[in-house]
């Protein structure tokens, strides 16, 4: 079994930063594909940055230069997202995932940019 944790949602104003950090643990071979998406009420699920075992990142366009996907090296299967100039419409519960052969995903943490 699979579990991931994420951390550090909370309330923001406009312009402001936020990080998230995501943890996998249970029964996991190696490093695995991490990465982000976001749900807004009433939208669909998206993509926010995704970073694979090798190092490759992609981003949502409407992310890229304000977040920042990176690995935490010191622990394994371990994601954060550095999110800066985040705007209103940021405003989501953002869940982590891992992929190991099915896609795992996190409970999810709520991200609220005030205007």
């Amino acid at each position: 079994q699979v579990q991931l944790v994420e951390s550090g949602g909370g309330l923001v104003q406009a312009g402001g930063s936020l990080r998230l950090s995501c943890a996998a643990s249970g029964s996991i071979f190696g490093n695995n594909a991490m990465g982000w998406y976001r749900q807004a009420p009433g939208k669909q699920r998206d993509l926010v940055a995704r970073i694979t075992s090798g190092g490759m990142i992609n981003y949502a366009g409407s992310v890229k230069g304000r977040f920042t996907i990176s690995r935490d090296n010191a622990k394994k299967n371990t994601v954060n997202l550095q999110m800066n100039s985040l705007k209103p419409e940021d405003t989501a519960v953002y869940y982590c995932t891992l992929d190991a052969g099915v896609r795992y995903w996190g409970k999810g943490t709520l991200v609220t940019v005030s205007s």
